[in-house]
């Protein structure tokens, strides 16, 4: 049987020609010995750690120069776009301002054009005045019968330009002798556009 000693203690030779026992070096046991170990692990444990944060800063370093590089392109394509943007902008506005003082200009034909349809397809109706006042038309005839001034009232408004048309009186003019005319004025309020 062979015996072997944990204890590191040398025991003297048998007699029966057996093999010494086999001895463990006394340093590894050592709590110096083991405090360097413990001590080395954590170094090289600790290295490592350091050159893998190491590795991730570099790759973060590389991704927030390709960041800031496509910012600053994305910068230049932006002002790009709001520069074309108030470029459109500004022309829109001046095509708005020439459409409207296109309408403008031509507000006043359609107006008395408009006017001068009702009053040719209103029988026995003449105008002697009108006057635009911003928001209303002050309309001024003679004609011939009551009713043709209500049949000039109700075609102003199927014209659908007029928000409102009233009567501001209408009276028997005398001083044409040789027939019965009546002399009216009329008030009629814009639509809002």
């Amino acid at each position: 049987m062979i015996r072997i000693n944990l204890l590191g203690v040398a025991k003297g030779k048998k007699k029966g020609g057996a093999s010494p026992a086999v001895s463990v070096p006394t340093e590894a046991g050592t709590p110096a010995f083991k405090m360097m170990v413990v001590l080395l692990v954590v170094a090289s444990l600790n290295a490592s750690y350091w050159i893998k944060l190491n590795r991730e800063k570099q790759s973060l370093e590389t991704r927030m120069q390709q960041a800031e590089r496509q910012n600053r392109e994305l910068a230049e394509v932006k002002a790009k776009y709001l520069e074309r943007q108030r470029q459109a902008e500004n022309y829109k506005h001046r095509v708005d301002v020439i459409d409207q003082l296109r309408a403008n200009q031509s507000g006043p034909v359609n107006l008395l054009n408009m006017i001068g349809d009702t009053v040719n397809g209103t029988e026995a109706v003449w105008l002697n005045n009108m006057k635009d006042e911003g928001t209303s038309i002050n309309i001024e005839g003679t004609a011939l019968s009551v009713d043709a001034v209500a049949n000039l009232i109700s075609n102003l408004q199927k014209t659908g330009y007029f928000k409102s048309v009233e009567i501001k009186e209408s009276y028997q003019d005398e001083t044409i002798k040789d027939m019965q005319a009546f002399a009216f004025s009329l008030t009629c309020e814009k639509q809002k556009s």
